[in-house]
């Protein structure tokens, strides 16, 4: 009862639904218009979020998700294109000369297994890519994200005569892997496709309340690279560790050396993360291994502490190495993974001027400057392009307004996102989103 409370209509504070009328009269008429347009559409768009929501696939198997995302451009009246990167939907509708805004939608769920008691709750399992079981589910919000695409192209359609210009619609792939944004462009997102003068996402919080929008000027989430390191020696008898150069002993070493990237080799005002998140080797008690191996994940906002981070691994290693006695041809290995994503980074003044949007909509205390996380996102290929497309992705609330209040009080943790007890209050975070994209994309194609 309790999780179907936190998603539930009954909970809705009657002001959410109002979407914030206090900004100048002369948009209250654009607003009102909006508001209505979402109210008719509402009770559709929650049965599709709620269809998603019980169908969630994993990245590079979102192939039932495209087809609903797709359906849904194509009924607002919009030219679509499927398979673009994988199963990467693109939707273009023209409206005479004007700027282009893409607005991206991700679209993959994560191997979760469910755990909030709605009714429509997912019971999903299935095979992943290296064959094993899993469980399925949206616990990052990508349900919310892709009902709120439909919704606003269905609003944006029908209020032609208020913006000029042309609208990308996508629904990617892969996001929670890092590699759909990617795919979507070498595929020809750019090219094929009217290119953007803006690119717009948001994203759901398990930390704002419903009815609220989160924004973040300059870099907004980190950058994210997966590091292998194979440390290498001379394996042996146990008895005879004389005779060996222990891996294991290095290896120990390397971990705690890294540990000095951030706290001696980075300046403390410059974030960065170096955790290492899995550290295997040896097969018994009395064996010295030939090898260890350790994975890391990296974190940061800037492209040189990133770059710093790397060369210090590359060069810690090696030394630790050399130090030990290790042979030249069995010095460490180290791999950066193909699949790794650099900081998105929000173009200042666009993010100024939509958080000047989204107060006059919502009213100033309902748009918040956020600060940047450590999580990572691949929307920031879509900014990194040669073009320099100024780019910004905006937070979502999605907790039941009197259940974040109750957290505030108590300081009760709320389930974060990838938690398996996650869940938008539903209603007035798929209204709420929406209007907030709707307002996004008349700011930026209005009418001249």
């Amino acid at each position: 009862m309790r999780m179907i409370i936190c998603c539930g209509v009954a909970t809705i504070v009657p002001a959410l639904l109002s979407l914030g009328m206090c900004a100048a009269p002369a948009s209250g008429e654009l607003r009102s218009l909006v508001r209505a347009r979402i109210e008719a559409e509402c009770a559709s768009l929650e049965e599709m979020y709620k269809d998603l929501h019980a169908h969630p696939e994993l990245s590079f198997h979102e192939e039932r998700s495209a087809c609903k995302v797709a359906a849904g451009l194509r009924a607002a009246g919009f030219d679509v294109t499927e398979k673009v990167g994988g199963h990467g939907v693109v939707g273009v509708l023209r409206n005479g000369a004007g700027r282009t805004v893409l607005v991206r939608a991700d679209m993959d769920a994560l191997p979760v297994k469910e755990q909030t008691g709605l009714p429509y709750a997912s019971q999903v399992r299935v095979k992943d890519d290296r064959g094993d079981e899993v469980s399925v589910m949206h616990a990052c919000g990508h349900d919310a994200h892709m009902t709120c695409l439909v919704g606003t192209a269905r609003v944006l359609a029908g209020l032609r005569d208020r913006w000029r210009g042309t609208l990308v619609f996508i629904g990617q792939p892969s996001e929670e892997r890092i590699s759909g944004a990617r795919a979507m462009l070498e595929d020809g997102l750019f090219t094929r496709f009217p290119k953007p003068d803006y690119c717009l996402a948001m994203h759901v919080s398990p930390e704002m309340p419903a009815g609220s929008v989160g924004y973040t000027e300059g870099p907004a989430l980190a950058s994210s690279d997966s590091v292998d390191i194979i440390v290498r020696g001379v394996g042996g008898h146990g008895a005879s560790p004389h005779a060996t150069k222990d891996p294991i002993v290095l290896a120990a070493q390397v971990v705690m050396a890294l540990q000095t990237i951030v706290s001696r080799e980075t300046k403390p005002t410059e974030p960065s993360v170096v955790t290492v998140g899995s550290i295997h080797g040896g097969t018994k008690h009395n064996i010295i291994p030939d090898e260890v191996r350790l994975q890391l994940t990296l974190r940061s906002y800037s492209d040189a502490v990133r770059e710093r981070q790397i060369a210090a691994i590359r060069r810690i290693t090696r030394g630790l190495a050399q130090a030990a006695g290790v042979p030249e041809d069995r010095m460490p290995i180290v791999e950066v993974g193909e699949a790794n994503v650099k900081a998105t980074y929000n173009d200042p003044a666009l993010t100024r001027r939509l958080a000047a949007t989204f107060g006059g909509w919502f009213g100033k205390d309902k748009a918040v400057a956020r600060p940047a996380v450590m999580a990572s996102e691949d929307f920031s290929f879509y900014g990194r392009k040669e073009d320099g497309i100024p780019c910004c992705i905006f937070w979502l609330g999605a907790v039941d307004p009197v259940r974040w209040q109750e957290s505030e009080r108590t300081g009760a943790p709320l389930p974060s996102l990838h938690n398996s007890q996650f869940c938008p209050a539903l209603r007035p975070t798929l209204q709420t989103g929406m209007a907030a994209m709707t307002a996004a994309v008349l700011e930026l194609a209005a009418q001249p």
